[in-house]
């Protein structure tokens, strides 16, 4: 599976780093952001895949792994570098797991909540994309 890495542009400063997003570095238009804190160790996120959005996930601080789908192929990544930005596209199983201590999990959308874009049974995903 071929991943796309978004590159967030940062200003190094000895007084600390500054990163900074905006829709110009953006494949898509910002609709959503959210992110994951204090994930209990052990505990997993994601489980699911979005039929129309995009979502760039960013590792803010910490670590964790990111698990992709699409139904033949899966692929796992770490997410450890906050100026790096994995682009997961729609219609890509996503699951989130082995979150280090104090890790934040940014995600920025394409499109804004909407319960009915979600599949949250696999079954029903491999189903779908079968389909196609």
């Amino acid at each position: 599976m071929d991943l796309t890495w978004i590159a967030i542009p940062t200003v190094k400063d000895p007084r600390g780093n500054l990163a900074f997003l905006q829709n110009s570095e953006l494949p898509f238009d910002l609709k959503r952001v959210f992110y994951l804190f204090d994930v209990p160790s052990g505990s997993s996120r994601g489980g699911h895949a979005l039929q129309h959005t995009h979502q760039i996930i960013v590792p803010l601080s910490g670590s964790f792994e990111v698990l992709l789908k699409t139904g033949k192929e899966e692929t796992r990544v770490v997410l450890n570098n906050p100026t790096k930005g994995l682009l997961v596209p729609p219609m890509i199983w996503r699951e989130l797991h082995h979150f280090s201590a104090g890790a934040v999990c940014l995600v920025l959308t394409s499109k804004e909540y909407d319960e009915n874009d979600y599949i949250r049974e696999w079954t029903s995903f491999t189903r779908i994309v079968s389909l196609r």
